[in-house]
């Protein structure tokens, strides 16, 4: 693994936080396309494309096709293509909601729970290689991000994108 950090880019006359703010976005959006690419060979190897891989791994209960569209960032048309798929193989089916029959939620199966469980597991298990940094140090970063994402700014620009 490359250890060099992405150089920041050229933002002109910005100040010494500006700079160091470009810098931490280059170094997420680097670590996130690092932490996807280990997920998506994983679920190569389990033979899921990313799509169904990433439905499985955040299902944990029965989801309304919408709320999968927000999890994968796409058009709930696209989910109809992913879910089709995953009913194929036998690893979730399609549930009329308890309280509005049009609404389909997708439940996972036997199967899907075995799946996930397989995910899950190996996806964890790159995902502790990755970061393998002293007890304390993953503790801190872990406690950074968190209140990274907890800020209002973050909750704010994400609702806005």
């Amino acid at each position: 693994m490359d250890s060099d950090p992405v150089p920041a880019p050229d933002i002109g006359a910005g100040t010494d936080t500006d700079a160091v703010v470009a810098e931490l976005s280059g170094l997420v959006f680097e670590v996130t396309g690092r932490l996807r690419a280990q997920f998506n060979a994983t679920a190569a190897e389990l033979g899921l494309p990313p799509a169904q891989a990433l439905v499985l791994t955040n299902l944990s209960g029965p989801a309304p096709m919408r709320e999968l569209a927000d999890w994968l960032s796409c058009e709930p048309s696209n989910v109809t293509g992913i879910v089709d798929g995953l009913e194929r193989r036998g690893m979730v089916t399609r549930r009329p909601a308890p309280g509005d029959r049009r609404v389909k939620h997708v439940v996972l199966t036997e199967a899907g729970e075995r799946k996930r469980r397989q995910l899950r597991s190996s996806a964890h298990a790159l995902a502790r290689t990755f970061f393998e940094l002293p007890g304390p140090d993953q503790q801190h970063l872990r406690d950074l991000l968190a209140r990274v994402l907890a800020s209002p700014s973050a909750s704010t620009d994400a609702e806005s994108g």
